[in-house]
């Protein structure tokens, strides 16, 4: 594991950018899938951005929003 966290960092953001990539192949608002989820706007957009770790739980209630299984966020 590298000494610091700059792969975790790229990670987060990959995971939020597949999010992002299948929201908006799904013609889905932000908002749209938050709601679904029962997450907040601010805990959605945070993790669409990257900007947090999220939630096992979280990220299955959202690929099941956007149907798809969690690992194809994961990957």
């Amino acid at each position: 594991m590298p000494d610091d966290d700059s792969w975790l960092l790229r990670e987060r953001r990959a995971i939020g950018d597949r999010i992002r990539i299948r929201r908006l192949h799904e013609n889905m608002t932000q908002e749209t899938v938050f709601l679904a989820a029962g997450l907040s706007r601010s805990a959605y957009q945070d993790i669409e951005a990257g900007k947090t770790d999220a939630r096992i739980g979280s990220l299955h209630r959202i690929a099941w929003v956007l149907g798809v299984h969690v690992t194809d966020l994961l990957r």
